[in-house]
């Protein structure tokens, strides 16, 4: 017989109804500091129109300031039109912070909404259409506003400010502004700024081939007031016109540097001359400042001394990518001969091929890293949460505990991190595995028709797989950093089909030989990592059949985001049938982004991506790759959540349009921040299609990169 204190109930014996009610019940006997925590998770859309209308109780809890404080609209791509303007009717009283950046999908008139929040101290309206007049409008109910994110798109007129707009303007303190025609937006309005982030995405030509110069801006009000200036971040998309255009903006910053500067960040593709200007304000910087952050234009550092005179005061981040810095100059003038640099949270060494080697001018980017470097940085900055060492070829010599990933090991805290894949060998070839065949064998040569390998098949991911293997160095680097959230192992060549405002790439580079070392087994020792967020895999050419990816489905359970590029031999397409068995495991992934010559989208990849039911992105790359139409279509009514179907293979012109247009035709009107590309890789015109896609989803998926302190941490919301 049960004792008085044990509960003889059986949910198996009670119906669905009185099932859902006793659950419901158990919920809501959790005291209301969890119920607030769990309510947190619910997208405010939800929050205050569907759940808070379930019962006394959580009436009044979804109506907590701790959940109408901050309303995060963000990636809510199910918010409607009339959810928006249904939520602001309600609680934009109580709205302190608004963030609804990317909200591509919804009207002016609805954004112009958000002038109902009166109490609006941070508002986030990157991605949002907005005119100028509109954008007064909003700005002059909203005296209360200190952050502004917005977009400066072609027609934008400053003269359209109202003074009650300028005089929010001027109380502002932070501002980030995506330009996408050459303008100073409202930077000269802000007089208050202490936080200035520009991003730089406009094109060199409009729709109609004119070319786009800076001089455009001349009569425009070019005096922006940097004097209480803390935070200065540029990030520049390829072209001269925003080359141009930044040096406009930093001309002010040259004639006097701001006291009170504490972060400098320049993020500029390929070269960017040093001016006279330029070179003024980084004597200025060297001289009056010392810096918490920094990111310089490879050209401005190459050969220069400039960090021996710079100034850094606990340092947070830094970022050399791409610099021809020495891992003798990154001791000396960056971590002081070894100085204790705990306070270094981010370092950003992508495309620095010397940063691990002394001086020597004589050494080849393939040699071996002088690993006394590298333990003096480990041991300096012990702190590290985010750390990248990609594109660059980092071997490691023979000897105990002289690996890169022994020594990486000691780095306890790193949160996220990129390698190279031929980092991650070991330094002497394994015996468990065959020597695999040079790259440049698997490369279909001439100008004769490739033949098309279909999907070949795949052994059982359990039986007679490589596993993890405890004895690799890879295997014990990731054992001793359990906590990682992002991982990426780039190939050193590796380059995507598709680079920003430029034809695609029909060629590539081949991998290094160290990376056909790693293979299988090394993917396998991945699914250590439980709370693995982030995962991205290119250039592995030694993947045999992609067993490793299906331990990394069964184990990485909080996986969100998935990128895969060119595994295996580039001619065939060899992990489909492991790819599909790890699918049926993601059962929160968001987004894919599949980069693969000759990959077959076929009804057998559809199934089993529809068994993602969280995901809502998906990217496809594939030259020379096939699509069965039915299967996508298919596919989109499966998987109800899927907002972003972007797939750039080998079909016709004709196939892509008529797919295109079936799937808006098909689920536009559910789904209304749908974005649908499907267009031929390799067509002239791509570059155009390219530029309508919204920047959130560009940015983020459909162009391939390094994604590891990328930015210095919290630059943002």
């Amino acid at each position: 017989m049960a004792s008085s204190g044990e509960d003889t109930s059986n949910d198996d014996d009670m119906p669905p109804a009185a099932a859902a009610m006793a659950v419901g019940a158990h919920l809501l006997g959790f005291s209301d500091e969890i119920l607030l925590h769990i309510l947190s998770h619910v997208p405010s859309t939800d929050l205050v129109l569907n759940v808070r209308r379930t019962c006394r109780k959580l009436a009044v809890l979804c109506l907590d300031k701790s959940l109408t404080h901050t309303v995060l609209l963000q990636k809510d791509y199910e918010a409607s039109e009339d959810k928006v303007k249904q939520l602001v009717k309600e609680i934009g009283r109580e709205i302190q912070q608004l963030n609804m950046a990317g909200c591509y999908w919804l009207s002016g008139a609805t954004i112009e909404h958000v002038a109902r929040c009166r109490s609006l101290v941070k508002v986030n309206l990157s991605g949002c259409h907005l005119t100028s007049l509109r954008l007064s409008k909003m700005l002059s109910a909203l005296q209360h506003l200190r952050s502004l994110a917005i977009d400066v798109s072609p027609g934008f007129d400053a003269g359209q400010l109202s003074g009650e707009c300028k005089a929010t303007l001027s109380r502002v303190r932070e501002l980030k502004q995506t330009l996408y025609t050459p303008s100073y937006g409202v930077v000269p309005c802000c007089t208050s700024l202490e936080k200035l982030l520009l991003y730089f995405e406009i094109l060199d030509r409009t729709r109609e081939g004119a070319i786009l110069s800076g001089q455009l801006m001349v009569g425009q009000s070019n005096v922006p007031h940097y004097q209480n200036l803390r935070v200065f971040y540029a990030r520049l998309a390829p072209g001269y016109i925003n080359q141009e255009v930044v040096r406009l903006y930093l001309a002010v910053l040259s004639d006097r540097t701001p006291e009170n500067l504490h972060a400098f960040l320049i993020s500029v593709p390929g070269s960017f001359a040093e001016s006279g200007a330029t070179k003024n304000l980084l004597d200025s910087m060297a001289r009056n400042v010392a810096l918490d952050a920094l990111q310089l234009p490879k050209s401005w550092l190459n050969g220069s001394s400039l960090l021996q005179h710079m100034k850094f005061n606990n340092p947070f981040y830094f970022s050399f990518s791409r610099c021809t810095l020495s891992g003798g100059h990154l001791i000396q003038r960056v971590i002081n001969g070894g100085k204790e640099l705990c306070s270094l949270a981010s370092l950003n060494l992508s495309g620095c091929v010397h940063c691990l080697s002394p001086d020597s001018l004589l050494r080849k980017a393939e040699d071996d890293i002088d690993s006394g470097i590298l333990e003096t940085l480990v041991a300096s900055c012990c702190n590290l949460r985010h750390l990248n060492l990609s594109a660059a070829h980092h071997h490691s010599s023979e000897g105990p505990g002289r690996h890169l990933c022994q020594l990486l090991a000691r780095l306890r805290h790193l949160r996220s991190l990129s390698l190279p894949v031929c980092s991650v060998a070991d330094s002497a070839p394994r015996a468990d595995r065959a020597p695999a065949q040079p790259a440049m064998h698997a490369v279909p040569r001439g100008f004769g028709k490739k033949v098309r390998i279909g999907v070949q098949s795949c052994p059982s991911p359990f039986s007679g797989q490589a596993g993890p293997q405890p004895s690799s160095v890879f295997w014990s680097l990731l054992k001793n950093v359990p906590f990682l959230e992002r991982l990426e192992l780039i190939g050193s060549n590796f380059s995507s089909a598709m680079p920003r405002n430029e034809p695609a790439i029909r060629n590539s580079l081949p991998p290094c030989s160290r990376a056909q070392n790693v293979g299988d087994s090394e993917v396998a020792a991945i699914g250590q990592l439980a709370f693995l967020r982030h995962l991205t895999l290119a250039q592995l050419p030694s993947i045999l059949t992609g067993s490793g990816l299906v331990s990394i489905g069964l184990q990485c359970q909080q996986l969100q985001s998935l990128s895969l590029a060119n595994l295996g031999m580039m001619g065939k397409v060899v992990y489909m049938s492991a790819l599909s068995d790890m699918l049926k495991h993601c059962k929160r992934l968001k987004d894919l982004r599949l980069e693969q010559p000759y990959f077959s989208a076929n009804a057998q990849f559809f199934q089993a991506l529809s068994q993602c039911s969280a995901l809502q992105r998906l990217c496809l790359v594939s030259r020379s790759g096939t699509l069965q139409p039915e299967a996508v279509l298919a596919f989109m009514a499966r998987c109800l959540h899927v907002v972003v179907c972007h797939m750039f293979t080998g079909e016709s012109l004709a196939t892509c349009k008529s797919l295109q247009q079936s799937l808006l035709r098909s689920f536009q009107a559910e789904r209304p921040a749908l974005n649908v590309v499907i267009f031929p890789l390799l067509h002239e015109g791509l570059t155009n299609v390219i530029r309508d896609v919204p920047m959130v989803h560009l940015d983020e998926i459909t162009l391939f990169k390094s994604r590891v302190a990328e930015e210095p941490p919290n630059l943002w919301w």
